[in-house]
């Protein structure tokens, strides 16, 4: 007999958003380790007029982006562009994306992984590696990115 995983349930206080940094939050709602790697889910809020994430590429695992409110401008297929509140974005293994706030308001997007490896890794490092002020060196900041599966591109 197929037996499936406990069900989750995670309440608001469980899962609360945490400073990411000068001009951004996160909220792990669904990290990968609570859906058996099926997939991660992430708030994301980015404040106005912030950079997000650089272009990148990922080898292992899919993005999507979910627009809730605000404007986010997304790179994908080779362009920025901007979403809005209900717009929804998919890119692929080895899809260059990255994504950023051009507007004047906070915007506030899921983003969904598949599957669910532990990106939240990623993030509480990244996070961590803000709040200390420190600059990394270049090597640091490949390695970070390796562990990571996040391959940085320049355009």
């Amino acid at each position: 007999m197929l037996q499936w995983p406990r069900r989750v349930d995670r309440t608001l206080a469980e899962h609360p958003l945490v400073d990411a940094g000068e001009t951004s939050a996160l909220r792990m709602v669904a990290p990968g380790s609570e859906t058996a790697g099926r997939f991660g889910l992430v708030e994301y809020r980015l404040a106005p007029r912030s950079p997000g994430a650089a272009p990148h590429y990922h080898q292992t695992f899919s993005e999507s982006f979910y627009v809730l409110s605000g404007r986010l401008t997304v790179y994908a297929d080779g362009a920025w562009r901007p979403y809005s509140a209900g717009d929804f974005a998919l890119v692929h293994e080895h899809g260059v994306h990255g994504f950023r706030n051009d507007g004047d308001e906070p915007a506030d997007f899921l983003i969904l992984f598949a599957p669910g490896i532990a990106r939240e890794h990623f993030f509480a490092e990244m996070a961590e590696l803000r709040r200390s002020g420190r600059t990394p060196t270049p090597e640091e900041m490949t390695a970070f990115y390796a562990r990571h599966d996040q391959v940085m591109v320049e355009l």
